[in-house]
């Protein structure tokens, strides 16, 4: 019989190396976090001080509304975690 023909591979190569840049790890968006907890915060609070105090603070004129407001600043607090990255 035969022999069959030996093919040969050519030998490899690595490729060039590309030249790498450098990765910016950090957004540049640093205040989005602090702020974020701080209206979460101020918006927890509100509505606490509001319950404790039955009413008389933080703005006594504003009545129930008090607890719209704090909900209001909580939910400042979740639209400004969208431009958290």
């Amino acid at each position: 019989m035969p022999k069959s023909r030996i093919r040969k591979k050519d030998q490899f190569t690595p490729p060039a190396k590309k030249q790498t840049t450098d990765i910016k790890f950090g957004s540049g968006r640093n205040w989005v976090a602090p702020l974020m907890l701080a209206l979460f915060l101020v918006g927890l609070a509100w509505i606490v001080v509001f319950y404790v105090t039955t009413g008389d603070l933080p703005v006594e004129s504003l009545g129930n509304w008090n607890i719209v407001v704090g909900f209001g600043f909580i939910a400042a607090g979740f639209v400004v975690s969208t431009q958290w990255k």
